[in-house]
């Protein structure tokens, strides 16, 4: 699987957490490997291995400066193809700094993040095409925080809308039937992953139905433009969630949203409110992007508002899908697992995962590796007549 990983561009950073050019480098963490990111004189992006490769001395610690990163170790500099362009530590004449590379990755900055390509080379496909990256900034948001479990324990929670009625049903007083009744779930296979909908019967004949889609390898996407009236929203919007694996048993999810409309912007009014319904405000995060409400506090779970409103007593929705897949354990033993009707969606995720397996194996390129195979997919969501086929519903591109 991490070679499947390695088709595709992952996001590294916040663009936000390189700030200038020729500032302190980052320590990075990506699939398995340990690599330093730094933005050099002319702003672009550098990503190599963590080490200098003359004796193992840590880049972290180098200076930044003249479109390089110099080891404090013996001066050694590198620049970001990992090209040695400096060896004071030898004589002049000496020709060895032309053998000699630090291992680097190619790197490409869209919607607020900056992305890495650790395939091979011959491989790399085009940047991606994800609408959010194309918004411009005053219609998109991104948030990001540290899950410690693997990465498919959270994909498959963001692919599985089942739960939402009950994880996430923060007031047991209502009576919608949309928030509290579990939704049927619908889907296809596509060229890029999934996409389907889920359709919640609202008890008059109608049915509110919202698009999801899935494209490979760990990007989950849903739309929101009505509320549960069909009221349309202040400001529409699709949110995504991306997971990237740092390793086995941990990962990066990173939040965002874009507004779908060029004439209604977000605003920090909207983006704090909804930051705030999911537990990822601010004031949610400790150090290095983890939540305050983590597993060392049980996150903060409060059985008095468990027994009288909440159903989970977490508050926050992020928190509370990230409560239940890190108290999975880091690594889920599926082979303890009874999978039921409501869990199809599930089971197809993770046949197409080991499909890719079986193709990268092959020396082909996996789905949704080119952009082309997911650009122009739409996401939307309708109240309808029960009678209404949901596809019919959603003939705007919302499958493939």
């Amino acid at each position: 699987m991490g070679n499947v990983m390695r088709c595709y561009w992952q996001p590294l950073l916040l663009a936000e957490e390189l700030g200038e050019a020729d500032g302190a480098p980052v320590r990075v963490r990506l699939l398995g490997e340990d690599l330093i990111a730094f933005r050099d004189t002319d702003g672009a992006v550098g990503l190599v291995d963590a080490y200098c490769p003359h004796r193992r001395a840590p880049l972290f610690f180098g200076r930044n400066e003249e479109r390089g990163l110099r080891c404090v170790y013996h001066g050694w500099k590198f620049d970001r193809s990992g090209a040695c362009v400096d060896m004071p530590s030898e004589p002049p004449d000496s020709l060895f700094k032309s053998k000699v590379t630090v291992t680097a990755y190619p790197t490409w900055e869209g919607g607020g993040l900056v992305w890495a390509y650790l395939g091979p080379r011959e491989n790399r496909p085009p940047p991606p095409a994800f609408d959010f990256v194309r918004v411009p900034p005053t219609h998109r948001n991104v948030v990001k925080m540290l899950q410690e479990n693997n990465w498919l324990q959270g994909l498959e929670g963001a692919i599985d809308s089942v739960h939402s009625g009950f994880l996430h049903n923060d007031d047991l007083r209502e009576k919608s039937q949309l928030r509290n009744a579990p939704a049927r779930v619908e889907f296809e296979r596509t060229a890029h992953g999934l996409a389907g909908a889920a359709i919640h019967a609202l008890g008059d004949g109608r049915n509110y139905v919202r698009a999801f889609t899935y494209i490979m390898p760990t990007h989950s996407l849903r739309v929101r433009t009505l509320g549960r009236t069909g009221a349309p929203e202040e400001i529409p919007t699709v949110s995504g969630q991306i997971w990237v694996p740092i390793d086995d048993r941990t990962s990066w999810l990173y939040n965002y949203m874009y507004a779908t409309r060029p004439d209604r912007p977000l605003n920090a009014a909207f983006v704090d409110a909804r930051n705030a319904l999911y537990g990822r405000g601010p004031d949610d995060f400790g150090a290095g992007y983890r939540l305050k409400r983590n597993r060392e506090n049980d996150y903060m779970i409060d059985r008095e508002l468990q027994r009288t409103r909440s159903f989970s007593g977490i508050k926050g929705m992020n928190t509370q899908d990230i409560a239940l897949q890190e108290c999975m354990g880091p690594v889920l033993d599926r082979s303890k697992e009874h999978l039921a009707h409501s869990d199809r969606v599930i089971i197809a995720l993770r046949k197409g995962l080991l499909e890719a397996a079986d193709t990268v194996e092959r020396g082909e390129r996996p789905g949704a590796a080119d952009p082309a195979d997911y650009a122009g997919v739409r996401l939307t969501d309708v109240i309808v007549d029960e009678r209404v086929d949901w596809a019919d519903a959603l003939r705007e591109g919302v499958l493939r």
